[in-house]
């Protein structure tokens, strides 16, 4: 069974750090791109990161670049987002998916995602 768990996330003052999880089951990560998105409300979901099996394939969305970092560790099945200097616009659920059989992230945001986690709350608030 195809499975991502999310973990991370929380309250965090502007200008602080975060580091999201996804722990991926059912399948590796040499195997699978995974992305990263987010949604606040009343706005739409927004492609945040993407990172490829080899990794050399990286994408992140604008208004994250240079503050957010995607990494991953294959010994435990894990993709991570660092997320910096972070602003009250931040503040939204984010999600990864993982899309198998896929090695770049030219279309993440628009292709067919196998598994999505369950989403977790990032708030950036004084």
């Amino acid at each position: 069974q195809l499975q991502l768990v999310q973990s991370g996330g929380g309250l965090v003052q502007p200008g602080g750090s975060l580091r999201l999880s996804c722990a991926a089951s059912g399948f590796a990560l040499d195997y699978a791109t995974i992305g990263w998105f987010r949604q606040a409300p009343g706005k739409e979901r927004e492609g945040v990161s993407c990172i490829s099996p080899s990794v050399v394939n990286q994408r992140y969305a604008d208004s994250v670049k240079g503050r957010f970092a995607i990494s991953r560790d294959l010994a435990k099945n894990t993709v991570y987002l660092h997320m910096d200097k972070l602003k009250p616009e931040d503040t939204a659920v984010y999600y990864c998916a993982a899309y198998l059989g896929v090695y770049d992230c030219s279309s993440y945001v628009t292709s067919e995602v196998d598994a999505w986690g369950q989403g977790t709350q990032v708030t950036v608030s004084s």
